[in-house]
C-alpha cells in the first residue's frame, strides 16, 4: 500500500524559509509525477509545483521562490520555500500521480503559516 507522509510545515515569519518533505512508502509502478498542492481556508486546492523526469513546473506565484526536487533513492520529494509571505499560508499536500494510470495518491497535508 502506497503512503505519502509530509513533514516540515510550521509557523514562519514573512520573508522566512521552510522545507517540506514528502516520503513515499510502498511501490509505485511505472513513471510518476510528484506534485505539491496547497489549499488556503475557503479556497480550492491548487497545484504549486510538479516534477517528473523533465523540467519542474511552478505556478506563477511561487516562481523564483520555491524549488521542488526529488531524491529517487530515498523516495522523497522536497519543496524548498523561500521569501515566504502571508499568501503562502495554506495546508500543503503531497501528491503522486502515476502517469497514464488514472489514479493518484495523496498525503495528509502539512500546515504552513506565514505570520509575524
Amino acid at each position: 500500500q502506497v503512503q505519502l507522509v509530509e513533514s516540515g510545515g510550521g509557523l514562519v515569519q514573512p520573508g522566512g524559509s521552510l522545507r517540506l518533505s514528502c516520503a513515499v512508502s510502498g511501490s509505485i509502478f511505472g513513471p510518476y509525477a510528484m506534485r505539491w498542492y496547497r489549499q488556503a481556508p475557503g479556497k480550492r486546492r491548487d497545484l504549486v509545483a510538479s516534477i517528473t523526469n523533465g523540467s519542474p513546473y511552478y505556478t506563477d506565484s511561487v516562481k523564483g521562490r520555491f524549488t521542488i526536487s526529488r531524491d529517487n533513492t530515498k523516495n522523497t520529494v522536497y519543496l524548498q520555500m523561500n521569501s515566504l509571505n502571508s499568501e503562502d499560508t495554506a495546508v500543503y499536500y503531497c501528491n503522486a500521480y502515476p502517469i497514464g494510470r488514472g489514479f493518484e495518491y495523496w498525503g495528509q497535508g502539512t500546515q504552513v503559516t506565514v505570520s509575524s
